[in-house]
Parts: C-alpha cells; sequence; structure tokens
C-alpha cells in the first residue's frame, strides 16, 4: 500500500498543483482587458510580455477556421479521451519509472487545466506568455501560452528523455552484481 501511494498517488499531487496554478493565474489575467498587457515588457528588452489574449484553437491556433459544431468534439471530448486513456494506463501499467509518472501526471494536469477553459470560458483558453523567439523556425516570437501549456511541453520532452535515456531501477542494479 505504501508503495501504491508513493509511486502512482503522489505525483498525482503535481496534477492538483498545476490545475491550481493554471487557473489561479489566468483568474488573475481575465481581470485585464485581452489584447492588453499586465507587463508589455519584462525585462525591458523584448524578451518577456505577459498579456491577454484568448484561443478558441489548440495551439498554435490550429483549427480556429473549424466549423463551430466540430469544435467541442475536436477540443473537448477528444482531449477527455486521451487524458481518460493515459490515466487508465498510468495506474494498470507497472512499466513507468517514478519520474515517468511524475512527467506524465505533470501532461495530465496541463490536459485538464485547459479542457476546464474549454468548458468554463466560452470566449477561449486564457493565454498570457508570450517570448522571444528570435526569428527560430519562423516565428519572431513563439505563440503566446499559459502555465497548462507550457507545462504540458516540458513534461512531454522530459517523459520522452526518459524514454529514449532508461534509468535502471535499484533491482537491476542489484541483479548485474
Amino acid at each position: 500500500m505504501k508503495e501504491l501511494i508513493k509511486e502512482k498517488i503522489m505525483p498525482l499531487s503535481l496534477t492538483a498543483f498545476i490545475i491550481l496554478a493554471d487557473q489561479i493565474t489566468k483568474a488573475i489575467i481575465v481581470n485585464i482587458q485581452p489584447g492588453y498587457g499586465l507587463i508589455k515588457d519584462v525585462f525591458n528588452n523584448g524578451f518577456l510580455w505577459i498579456f491577454h489574449v484568448r484561443n478558441k484553437a489548440i495551439a498554435f491556433s490550429i483549427g480556429e477556421n473549424l466549423p463551430e459544431f466540430i469544435k467541442p468534439v475536436l477540443f473537448i471530448i477528444v482531449p477527455i479521451l486521451v487524458l481518460s486513456f493515459l490515466m487508465w494506463y498510468y495506474f494498470k501499467s507497472g512499466e513507468f519509472t517514478l519520474l515517468q509518472r511524475w512527467a506524465t501526471a505533470g501532461i495530465i494536469g496541463g490536459g485538464l487545466g485547459n479542457i476546464i477553459d474549454r468548458i468554463f470560458r466560452p470566449d477561449g483558453v486564457v493565454d498570457f506568455i508570450s517570448v522571444k523567439f528570435y526569428g527560430f523556425l519562423g516565428f519572431e516570437r513563439w505563440p503566446t501560452f499559459n502555465v497548462a501549456d507550457s507545462t504540458v511541453v516540458v513534461c512531454c520532452i522530459l517523459l520522452l528523455i526518459t524514454m529514449f535515456i532508461p534509468v535502471k531501477k535499484p533491482a537491476e542494479d542489484a541483479a548485474d552484481e
């Protein structure tokens, strides 16, 4: 039972923390009129802007021009199904390392943070972080994002790294000697 709590339940505290942090930051930002900034230039060099925008599509505004009746299916129902499968696999599988469980919990938290917006904010997902990208990949500025978006990206990268660079478990070390 202690092992279940340590390995499977504790990482879900990250899920709850991300949802909370995401929704609190968005609650602060929605008090600013869309298109206006809280801090237009954090470092006085144009690198970081904090301002309110709404995204009625998904990453990089993909799907913005889809018919309105399709958007709930693609932007709410499909993500809920994907996150449900991920949660099911998270609890069912014994293949995850502890770090992979924490990364997966982060992905789930970020995904749920944006689903909450898609369900309860009819004007779209609240985005507010804009960083200068110096023309890399054709972007002068990276598309505006939020806490949930950044968590999903960072945790996905971490999960992929752990899949390609496996870490030995202590039991494997003992068996090798």
